[in-house]
């Protein structure tokens, strides 16, 4: 479904990804484990056509991701769940999950999906009217994650969903993404909680300064000394 073929990127003069090159098939969870500095989050824009690779291409099923600009993507079906959420704070849940449903796909299933949405997250039907800046961490990351489900997405990516939030809201988070990758959408995530993605993925890729140095199916990686030694403390 997703392929990344030799993937050059960075930031101007900074090069922070090299000749990186992974797959995502249909209906899979796979997740990008690596320290901070890796990569994952560049990855993560890159597929977004947030920024440009310098050589390499981006696939999407039988579309050039890196040749089309970032409003395209939510409509060939890919969702991006950000870093630390960037929900619109003076607007309310209820505004900022139908701004996920802005594509005329999307907009003509809106009043179904908001349903489907607000029985995933009972919190947030409660909490329609209310701020999205006024929410407590993990419902705004529930939010977030709703409005990426508002585009009717075939796959999302999602990069640290359980940045900032306590152990108990971090287990509630991976639950709900356990259950939408039961709903059938494919999965690319990134997280530093490694133990936890890793126990739940079906694949796992691990970066280190910018390139692909292990895959394999999330547990065995688990088992992995060089995995053990590096990010579980093993």
């Amino acid at each position: 479904m997703l392929r990344l073929e030799h993937v050059n990127a960075g930031y101007g003069d900074i090069q922070v990804l090299w000749d990186v090159s992974f797959r995502v098939k249909g209906n899979e969870f796979v997740v990008l484990v690596g320290a901070n500095g890796a990569g994952k989050s560049t990855i993560m824009r890159v597929i977004s056509s947030l920024i440009s690779p310098t050589s390499g291409e981006v696939w999407f099923e039988d579309q050039r991701l890196d040749q089309v600009p970032p409003y395209k993507i939510i409509d060939l079906g890919i969702a991006h769940v950000p870093e630390a959420r960037q929900l619109f704070p003076e607007m309310t849940v209820l505004e900022n999950l139908e701004l996920g449903s802005l594509s005329p796909k999307a907009k003509a299933h809106r009043k179904e999906t908001l349903k489907w949405v607000m029985e995933l997250f009972p919190r947030l039907n409660e909490r329609q009217k209310q701020l999205a800046g006024t929410l407590s961490g993990g419902e705004q990351q529930m939010c977030a994650i709703a409005r990426g489900l508002m585009s009717r997405p075939k796959m999302m990516i999602f990069d640290e969903p359980s940045l900032g939030l306590s152990p108990l809201l971090t287990q509630e988070i991976f639950r709900l993404v356990q259950r939408i990758h039961g709903e059938g959408v494919t999965l690319l995530m990134v997280e530093q909680n490694v133990k936890q993605t890793l126990a739940i993925c079906d694949r796992a890729y691990v970066l280190e300064n910018g390139r692909v140095v292990l895959e394999g199916k999330g547990k065995e990686l688990l088992e992995n000394e060089q995995v053990k030694q590096a990010f579980l403390g093993i």
